[in-house]
C-alpha cells in the first residue's frame, strides 16, 4: 500500500545481490620498473671498483707478472662477479615472492629469470667496457651510482612517453642497457598488473609472441650487446694499457701486415736517435761483456742474455727522439746477483720494464730462461718474480693470504704450498706473533716491504727483480733482508736496483753502472773500485782564509788534483794514486802539522780515504753530464 509520504516494507524480501568490487593497488606493478632498475644495476657500481682499484693499485700488472694471463683473469674475475650477482638475485626474487610482490608470483619464474641472467651477463661485460676508462676507483664508483640512479630516472620519463612509438624509436632507446632492463621490467608490471585485473595468470612464454610485448627484443640487444661490449672492453685494454702496463698500437690486430712498417718506423727512430745522440766508444770491461753475450751459444746457464737491447720515445712537439736505453748487451748466471745502479732517468727501470714484459723494446731483445721478450712474455711470466720499488698489495689480505694467493699462480698447492707460505713468512720475520694473519692495511712501511721481497720468491722463480727492495727499513731489518737474498740466489739470477752503495757491495756478485741510457762499466763492485777509482779522497779543513793556501799545498802533493766541493773552510780534493800515495798524504800532513812559522797553513782537521763505489758511481755521473752538456 502506497500514499503520500507513506512506504510499504515488504517483510521477507531481500535487495538483488551485488558483486563485491575494491581497489586494488600493487607497488610491484605500478612503481616497480623504476625501483627495480635501481635494485637489479646495484652491483655494477661493486664490480667496476673491483676492477678499478686494482688498476689503480697495479695489482693486475703485479698478478700478470706473476704469471696470470690475461685470460685466466677474464674469466676468474668474470665468474667471481657472476657468482655474486646470482646469489644477489636469487635473494631478491626470493624476497619478492615471500612478500607477494604480484610482478614476482603472477608472471612465469622463467621469463623473469630469462631477463635477469641475460642483463647480469650485459652489466658484467659493461663493467670490464667502462674499467678501461677509469684510473680512480673512487671516480669510478662515483659515476658508476650516477648510471644506475640517473638512467633508472630517465628510463621512467623517456620510455612511458615512447611507449606508443615506432619501432625503431624503441630499440634505439633500448641499445642503452639500463634502458633495456626497465622496458623489461616494465613488460612483466604490465602484465602481473592485468592479471591482478583480470584475475588471471601474468606472462608466460607464449605471451612473448605478443604483437606489443617487447621483452623478446630486450632480450635479443642485451644478448647482442654483451659481445659487443666484451670484443670492445678486450681491444680497449689493449690500446690505453689498462693495467697491464704494455699499451698496443690502435691497430695491433694487423700486426702481420704492419710488421715491415713497424720495423721501419722503428730504423728511422734509430737513425734520427744517433743523429742526436751519436754512438761513443765501449769501455773495455763493457766492450768484453759485449762479446761475451754475442758468443753465448748455450744459454742453460745464463738465466737473463740481454741482445742490442734499445729504447727510444719518438719525439714530442718537435722535440728529437729520446734514448733511454742505448744498445745493452748482458749476461747474468744462475747464482748471481747483478746490480743496476744510476741516478734517476738512467735507463734502469726501462731496461727492466722491457725484460718483464711492461715496455716493448725499439731494438733488440732478452731472452729470459731461453723465451724472447717479444713474442713469449706468456712463458716468462711464469718463470719470474717482482719485487717493484711500490708495494702492490690488497689492504684486505693479510700476508699469509698474499704468499697463498701467488703460490698458487706459481702452481703450487697442498703441502707444498703451505710449506712455502711458512717459510716465507718466517725468513722476512712475519711470523711472530700471528703478524703474517694480520691484514695487509695494519702493516708498517717496512713490513709491507719484506712481504713484497717475500712475494717475489714464491714458487721458486728462474729469475727474481727486486727493484729497491729495502727502501723504508730499519738497519735490523734491512740486514735481515739481505741475509733472504743471499740465501735465496742459488739456481736462479737476481737483478737488483738499488740507490744503497753498500747494499749493491753486499749483495752483487757483478754491478753495471748506467748513466745517460748507456752500461758504462760492469764488474764486481771491488774491481770497479779498483779500476775506476785510480785516486785518494782527502778532506780538509782549514782556518778561515786560508782556502787557496789549502788548494796550493794539495797541489803540491798532487799536481793532477782535483777539487771536488768546497764548504766554508772545508775542502775536498781527488788526488790520482799514481802521483802521491797513502804514505806520502800522511807524511805531507805530519810536516804541515809540525810547521810553526808564520803564514803556516792551519789544518783543523783533515782525512784521507781510497775512493769508495759511491765515489766512483758520483764519478760517472759528473763526467757523462759533462760531456752531454758540451
Amino acid at each position: 500500500m502506497q500514499g503520500v509520504n507513506t512506504t510499504a516494507n515488504l517483510i521477507g524480501v531481500q535487495e538483488t545481490p551485488k558483486a563485491a568490487s575494491q581497489i586494488r593497488l600493487d607497488f610491484s606493478s605500478l612503481l616497480g620498473p623504476l625501483f627495480f632498475t635501481w635494485v637489479v644495476q646495484m652491483l655494477l657500481p661493486i664490480f667496476l671498483m673491483q676492477l678499478v682499484y686494482e688498476k689503480e693499485k697495479r695489482l693486475r700488472m703485479m698478478m700478470k707478472m706473476h704469471g696470470l694471463g690475461d685470460g685466466a683473469y677474464w674469466l676468474v674475475t668474470y665468474t667471481w662477479f657472476y657468482a655474486l650477482y646470482v646469489l644477489y638475485m636469487i635473494v631478491f626474487i626470493v624476497f619478492g615472492s615471500l612478500i607477494r610482490l604480484n610482478m614476482f608470483i603472477k608472471n612465469n619464474i622463467g621469463v623473469q629469470i630469462l631477463l635477469y641472467a641475460i642483463f647480469g651477463h650485459n652489466m658484467i661485460a659493461l663493467s670490464f667496457l667502462l674499467s678501461c676508462f677509469f684510473s680512480s676507483a673512487k671516480t669510478a664508483t662515483i659515476f658508476a651510482y650516477l648510471v644506475v640512479f640517473g638512467t633508472g630516472l630517465i628510463g621512467s620519463l623517456l620510455l612511458a612517453r615512447l611507449m606508443g612509438a615506432g619501432f625503431w624509436w624503441m630499440t634505439i632507446v633500448e641499445l642503452v642497457p639500463s634502458f633495456s632492463l626497465f622496458r623489461g621490467l616494465f613488460e612483466l608490471g604490465e602484465y602481473s598488473f592485468l592479471a591482478v585485473y583480470r584475475d588471471s595468470y601474468g606472462m608466460k612464454f607464449s605471451n612473448l609472441s605478443d604483437p606489443k610485448n617487447g621483452l623478446v627484443a630486450v632480450y635479443i640487444i642485451l644478448a647482442l650487446e654483451w659481445w659487443v661490449f666484451m670484443g670492445l672492453a678486450w681491444y680497449l685494454e689493449q690500446v690505453f694499457a689498462s693495467g697491464t702496463g704494455n699499451r698496443r698500437h690502435p691497430l695491433f690486430f694487423l700486426d702481420r701486415f704492419r710488421k715491415a712498417r713497424h720495423d721501419a718506423d722503428n730504423a728511422r727512430l734509430n737513425i734520427q736517435a744517433q743523429e742526436v745522440a751519436p754512438a761513443q766508444d765501449e769501455a773495455a770491461d763493457v766492450a768484453a761483456e759485449h762479446a761475451r753475450v754475442s758468443g753465448l751459444v748455450d744459454y742453460a746457464g745464463n738465466p737473463i742474455v740481454v741482445r742490442d737491447l734499445k729504447k727510444i720515445y719518438p719525439g714530442q712537439d718537435g722535440q728529437p727522439p729520446k734514448l733511454a736505453v742505448r744498445q745493452l748487451n748482458l749476461a747474468i748466471e744462475k747464482g748471481e746477483c747483478f746490480g743496476l745502479l744510476g741516478p734517476n732517468g738512467a735507463g734502469k727501470s726501462t731496461s727492466i720494464n722491457m725484460m718483464v714484459g711492461l715496455l716493448e723494446p725499439t731494438h733488440g731483445t732478452a731472452l729470459i730462461g731461453g723465451y724472447d721478450i717479444r713474442s713469449d712474455m706468456g712463458s716468462i711470466y711464469s718463470l719470474m718474480g717482482v719485487c717493484p720499488q711500490h708495494d702492490l698489495l690488497w689492504e684486505t689480505l693479510t700476508g699469509r693470504e698474499h704468499l697463498t694467493f701467488y703460490g698458487r699462480l706459481k702452481g703450487l698447492d697442498g703441502k707444498e704450498l703451505s710449506d712455502a707460505v711458512e717459510d716465507g713468512l718466517r725468513s722476512v720475520n712475519l711470523w711472530n706473533g700471528g703478524v703474517g694473519d694480520k691484514q695487509a692495511q695494519q702493516y708498517s712501511g717496512g713490513m709491507k716491504r719484506r712481504l713484497s721481497v717475500a712475494i717475489s720468491f714464491m714458487g721458486d722463480p728462474l729469475v727474481a727483480y727486486l727493484d729497491e727492495p729495502s727502501t723504508g727499513l730499519d738497519p735490523a731489518s734491512r740486514r735481515n733482508l739481505w741475509d733472504v737474498v743471499k740465501s735465496n740466489k742459488a739456481g736462479r739470477a737476481i737483478v737488483l736496483t738499488t740507490h744503497s752503495m753498500e747494499e749493491a757491495e753486499t749483495l752483487c756478485d757483478r754491478l753495471g753502472i748506467f748513466v745517460d741510457g748507456r752500461l758504462v762499466c760492469i764488474g764486481n763492485p771491488k774491481e770497479i773500485t779498483s779500476r775506476y777509482g785510480g785516486y785518494l779522497v782527502m778532506t780538509l779543513t782549514v782556518a778561515a782564509g786560508q782556502e787557496s793556501q789549502a788548494r796550493a799545498f794539495v797541489e803540491r802533493l798532487a799536481p793532477s788534483a782535483r777539487l771536488t766541493y768546497s764548504v766554508s773552510s772545508t775542502l775536498k780534493f781527488e788526488l790520482p794514486s799514481d802521483e802521491v800515495s797513502l804514505s806520502g798524504v800522511f807524511a805531507a800532513m805530519a810536516d804541515a802539522k809540525a810547521d810553526t812559522s808564520a803564514g803556516r797553513l792551519q789544518v783543523l782537521d783533515w782525512g784521507v780515504a781510497n775512493a769508495t763505489l759511491e765515489e766512483v758511481f758520483i764519478k760517472f755521473a759528473r763526467a757523462i753530464g759533462a760531456k752531454a752538456g758540451d
